[in-house]
């Protein structure tokens, strides 16, 4: 009798072993011959080596197939235990499975050109509207390059820019206070990785998610960068986010230039920078439009909205001073 110890630390123990542990249940039936015990991320297993042998094998194709597909399911540890194949649930185009295996890809062809854009630069800027998908495409993409090893970690970033609130308001300590503002990154995350294996992350800080103004003074070495956001963010700002880029780094920079949040006398860094960079090899930029709008289909009619009362104040506003001029000539002429 010999004793082995299968590790699982690259994957969710809840996922692996399953609700109540009826996935772990199950495999102690296929393998009646054999003392199996669990706790957290270690199986122990006791048996003939024959036997121990082909189950740590399994064990590790199981731990492989949870860890691409982020689910498992009983049909597939009966499948893969007794030798078959167990079904494919890859499909054309997916960046990732998300939580219960569900598929993310990009679901337009403006979302397919940030995947693109990403795979051939290591700087990308994504603009559009909101409900367009390009930070949660930029973080599958993170995601994607994190669980293929090509680096080892991913950093989120925002500018804490108050949108009408006053920040010194909110409750709490300072992380208390910024949280509210990174949480659609924590949202977007908890849609891809499994929350136990996300704490863990983080904990690790392997994934770090962290205000705008954390970032300066480091390197990024190893890593995928995204700022989301970027609208508010000043010339300075921005500028000191892209130099931090290190070796072995993508960054992806997103923002939506109709919605900016800076007081009136700051100019935008990401309008700027756009018009620096859009030359720079290296460098890609991709443009949603309200056509890209993944959310519900009243948010693209809100957007349009919104856009036409900006026209008309603008045209309105426009009346108005060619009139003032008017007015102002008549009276220099009556002056004369």
């Amino acid at each position: 009798m010999i004793e082995r110890i299968v590790i699982i630390d690259s994957v969710d123990p809840q996922c692996f072993y399953g609700v109540n542990n009826a996935h772990m249940q199950l495999i102690k039936n296929l393998y009646p011959k054999l003392r199996i015990s669990a706790r957290g991320s270690v199986i122990r297993v006791v048996g003939e080596e024959n036997e121990t042998a082909d189950f740590e094998k399994k064990m590790k194709e199981l731990c492989s197939y949870a860890e691409h597909y982020n689910t498992l399911t009983e049909e597939v540890i009966i499948d893969t235990i007794k030798g078959e194949a167990p079904k494919e649930l890859r499909r054309d185009g997916v960046i990732i499975y998300g939580i219960n295996g569900k598929p993310i890809s990009a679901r337009n062809p403006r979302q397919q050109d940030l995947v693109e854009s990403f795979e051939k630069n290591d700087l990308t800027f994504a603009m559009g509207p909101a409900g367009t998908g390009k930070t949660y495409i930029a973080i599958a993409l993170a995601v994607r390059a994190l669980k293929n090893r090509e680096v080892r970690k991913i950093i989120l970033s925002r500018p804490a820019v108050e949108a009408g609130e006053k920040l010194g308001f909110l409750p709490g300590d300072m992380k208390d206070k910024i949280d509210p503002y990174l949480q659609p990154l924590y949202d977007a995350l908890e849609d891809m990785i499994p929350q136990i294996k996300l704490r863990e992350y983080m904990e690790t800080k392997v994934i770090q998610i962290a205000p705008l103004a954390f970032m300066r003074g480091r390197t990024l070495n190893d890593a995928v960068i995204v700022l989301d956001e970027a609208q508010n963010t000043t010339v300075q700002q921005i500028k000191m986010f892209l130099t931090r880029l290190g070796m072995n780094a993508k960054m992806v920079v997103t923002g939506d230039v109709t919605q900016i949040d800076l007081p009136s006398r700051s100019q935008s860094g990401l309008i700027q920078a756009l018009k620096i960079l859009r030359d720079v090899p290296g460098v890609g930029q991709v443009e949603f439009a309200k056509k890209d709008i993944v959310r519900h289909s009243l948010v693209q009619r809100i957007v349009e909205a919104y856009e036409r009362h900006d026209a008309e104040m603008k045209a309105l506003a426009k009346a108005g001073k060619e009139v003032a001029r008017e007015e102002s000539n008549e009276e220099n002429s009556s002056d004369d």
